[in-house]
Order: C-alpha cells, then sequence, then structure tokens
C-alpha cells in the first residue's frame, strides 16, 4: 500500500504530466516520416544541383549546410516503412510526393485535445486509488473525481463564455471588463484554455 507521502508524488507527477499537454504530440505519422525523407532527398538534390552548376560559393554552402542538418531530423523521425520515390527531380517534386507532403501537413496539425488527456490522465489516478485502497486511497481517489467534476465545469463555462462573445460580439467589451477583478493567475490559465 502507498504512504499518504507517496501518493502526493504520485499527484504531483500527474499534474506535471498533464501541465505540458501543449507540447504534447502524437508520434510521427507515416507520411510525416515520408515527408521528412523527401525533405532530406530534396535539399540533398539541391546541394548536388548547386555544385554542378556551378553556383556560388554561398548557395553551394547552405545547400549543403540543410542537407547535412536535414539528416539529423531523419534520425529523429525514423525512416518510414515505404520510401517515396526520390531518384529524380522529377519524381521529387511529382504530385504523389506533394500529396504525401499535404498528409504530412495534416498529420502534424494533428494534437490530442488537453481537456481529454486532462481527464484521462484524472481517470488514471482514481483507477490507481482504487487499487491502493484503504483510507487515503479513498480520499485520494475523491479528490481526483473532484478535480474531474471541477476540470469538466470550467470546461463548459469556457466554452459557453466563447459562444456568448462569438453571439454578441456588442457584449465583449463589457464582458472583459466583467472578467477583470480576476487574479492574473485565473487570467492565465483561462487564456491557456481557452486557447487550446
Amino acid at each position: 500500500m502507498l504512504s499518504m507521502k507517496r501518493m502526493v508524488v504520485l499527484a504531483v507527477l500527474v499534474v506535471l504530466a498533464v501541465s505540458g499537454c501543449g507540447g504534447l504530440r502524437f508520434a510521427p505519422s507515416e507520411a510525416e516520416k515520408q515527408n521528412v525523407y523527401l525533405h532530406n532527398r530534396t535539399v540533398e538534390c539541391a546541394a548536388q544541383e548547386a555544385e554542378r552548376e556551378n553556383s556560388s560559393a554561398h548557395l553551394q554552402q547552405l545547400t549543403q549546410a540543410a542537407a547535412n542538418q536535414s539528416e539529423a531530423i531523419v534520425a529523429h523521425y525514423g525512416l518510414p516503412t515505404v520510401l517515396p520515390a526520390t531518384d529524380s527531380i522529377e519524381k521529387l517534386v511529382g504530385v504523389e510526393n506533394k500529396q504525401v507532403t499535404a498528409a504530412a501537413q495534416a498529420d502534424a496539425l494533428e494534437r490530442p485535445d488537453p481537456w481529454e488527456v486532462a481527464d484521462g490522465m484524472l481517470e488514471l489516478g482514481i483507477a490507481v486509488a482504487g487499487v491502493v485502497g484503504g483510507v487515503y486511497g479513498s480520499r485520494a481517489a475523491a479528490g481526483l473525481k473532484l478535480a474531474q467534476e471541477k476540470s469538466r465545469a470550467l470546461r463548459e463555462v469556457i466554452a459557453g463564455n466563447e459562444l456568448f462573445k462569438r453571439q454578441n460580439p456588442e457584449a465583449a467589451g463589457s464582458f472583459k471588463e466583467a472578467q477583470g477583478g480576476q487574479s492574473p493567475g485565473t487570467r492565465t490559465l483561462v487564456a491557456t484554455l481557452k486557447n487550446s
């Protein structure tokens, strides 16, 4: 059974994990990996062409540096399962590779919903507290359940406020003025949640 001290440490870790949701991303998709590979091959080809065409020394240095830097990005993302066609300039700039890039852009814009991540983390905390059991487990579960309910309530209030401001743009100034008494911490929290 976990001691109260360990439960507090666990709760702090959960809060720290949830607080970083703005930077949370999915693992790279196959399209993103293909696009990174395409980028690497494109800048390598550009460096070779710059040298072949005897371009200025600056352009040759820049394209070679971009090719070298692109290798680190490929190493970070990993190679795709299916390598796109890159054996000629025509294939590099062809329709199929443009479609890969469009799919990668769409995938890159996807982020997990911070509300859903936080809700999932609270559910996990409630489950862990239930497994731990005992008085401390019951208290922790009750506290996490209350935090989850408050999170949902805050989400609903923010969504309602944003809807009101969109439907009543003439009242937006008065609305902001009425919120002027909020503490800086509350304003920051609401702004962060509103923009997620």
